[in-house]
């Protein structure tokens, strides 16, 4: 197996393959088949983000995949941003459609108009809905399985308000929502950054994205979440009637979890060369028991029996599996470890007589022996020490591959030796600064990718490292997928 180090691409290649996590001969480009291996940690995934979402006031609905044509051209600079993308269908039967049906890119010129049906007054808002869903776009870029293809599974939130000021709690609500989930849950550091005006969200007034980095230190996107003001809202008609009998119009977001874009940076910031590293609560099989048998031995039915018996009662807080199958056991050892199944335990006669186990846990490789009683705390243990491992491993990491540039010579030096997120300052953030981004782009093959959110701090007698006007804001530039 190739070094994810020296050669990430080949690794996740690899990986994909051997741990049965797609399968990439679907004959429809930029198209993959999801395995259930890949699919259990998503559903597991899925589930915490739409628990958080809950806790937080969204409630779920099911929207259709179909998107009326004249729905999609209601908001003129969403639809300009994304008919390039659209799928389109056409005909029912051999029958040509009187209008066309877009396949949704996003939902929401689906849903906005329905919005507007259901809300009349003050005490219809804050409307806070999800729906979990998939989505299509025609991707011109090189697909890659999880990571860019033109069908991918996602959450979307769209929330309306009455007053600007609920909207942006929202979108930093949003923000909360992300560090909880793909940090503190699965170990997947990343950096907010306020989209410059050239790339933000088409119809939205600001775009705020969680970025994290690839082994290769290229940036990937994680969830981005929108700050729509009114924009749809006038597009749409959705309004509220407010205390005084006056129609206003409402302000909204949209906030968009990519669960399968997630999964590519959770086992590509975690795995190694053994092959995929999970954490412990979103992995399939938490816990994988090899038994330690030997030929025609009067005692491998007693080691069955005890591998059995500790199946079923650990089976009751956590998902197990016994690996009975026929194969050695160095065989299973690095099949399970490919797998990234967090704990390993082992149970041969030596063990069976000295009542206890061994316990191996995936991260580290460790072995430790633990008395049959004290299993279930130990894997307790093991849990939040694999969390806490996977949080620290990934954020030193990832702060070591976040650097500062002051010209384009060093830019591109740091962008082609090490890669991650450069600082650098700029010009500005506003339309005018595209230009310089575009110059970045064509002397570096690095994207701007925006302000950092919340940062105070300001370039002082800086030049812009592409025009050379005065630096008003520092910006980040990384290469992307």
């Amino acid at each position: 197996m190739k070094i994810k180090k020296s050669d990430f691409s080949e690794w996740y290649n690899t990986i994909i393959k051997e741990a049965e996590l797609c399968d990439l001969r679907y004959n429809l480009k930029g198209f993959i088949v999801f395995l259930p291996w890949s699919v259990m940690s998503m559903e597991k995934m899925y589930k915490k983000y739409e628990e958080v979402l809950q806790k937080n006031g969204h409630r779920p609905a099911w929207f259709p995949a179909l998107i009326p044509e004249s729905n999609f051209k209601t908001e003129s600079e969403h639809v300009e941003g994304f008919t390039p993308e659209v799928l389109w269908v056409t005909h029912a039967g051999d029958s040509e459609l009187e209008q066309k049906y877009a396949m949704r890119p996003t939902s929401e010129t689906a849903m906005y108009p329905m919005y507007s049906l259901w809300i009349q007054g003050a005490k219809d808002l804050p409307l806070k809905i999800y729906q979990r869903a998939q989505v299509w776009r025609h991707e011109t870029k090189a697909t890659k399985p999880f990571i860019r293809s033109r069908e991918f599974y996602w959450i979307e939130a769209h929330d309306v308000f009455a007053t600007e000021n609920e909207a942006l709690v929202q979108v930093k609500q949003d923000m909360e929502m992300a560090q909880q989930v793909l940090f503190e849950e699965l170990g997947i550091p990343f950096l907010f950054f306020k989209r410059p005006q050239w790339d933000k969200f088409a119809g939205a007034v600001d775009t705020y994205a969680a970025d994290t980095l690839m082994p290769d230190g290229k940036t990937l996107q994680l969830p981005s979440t929108h700050m729509l003001g009114q924009n749809f809202s006038k597009a749409f008609n959705v309004k509220y009637m407010d205390e005084n009998g006056e129609n206003k119009y409402c302000w909204q977001t949209c906030y968009g979890p990519a669960i399968s874009r997630i999964y590519a940076a959770l086992i590509s910031t975690h795995g190694d060369d053994k092959g995929l590293v999970l954490p412990f609560d979103f992995a399939p099989v938490q816990i994988v028991m090899v038994p330690i048998l030997k030929s025609d031995s009067p005692d491998n039915e007693k080691i069955i029996s005890k591998c059995r018996e500790l199946e079923k009662e650990l089976s009751r807080n956590y998902s197990v599996h016994l690996d009975n199958s026929e194969n050695t056991p160095g065989f299973k050892y690095n099949y399970w470890e490919m797998k990234g199944v967090p704990v390993r335990i082992e149970l041969g006669k030596r063990d069976l007589d000295n009542g206890s186990v061994m316990l191996v846990k995936r991260h580290t490789c460790e072995k430790i022996k633990v008395p049959f009683k004290e299993i279930k705390k130990q894997i307790d243990n093991a849990n939040k020490e694999i969390k806490d491992s996977l949080k620290n491993k990934s954020k030193e990491h990832f702060e070591s591959l976040v650097s500062k540039a002051d010209d384009m010579k060093s830019l591109n030096s740091i962008l082609e030796k090490k890669g991650g997120f450069v600082r650098v300052p700029f010009c500005t953030d506003s339309m005018d600064g595209k230009p310089c981004a575009e110059k970045i782009r064509d002397e570096t093959h690095g994207n701007v990718r925006g302000s950092l959110y919340n940062s105070k701090e300001k370039p002082k007698n800086e030049k812009c490292i592409s025009c050379g006007n005065k630096a008003k804001i520092y910006l980040y530039v990384a290469r992307q997928y």
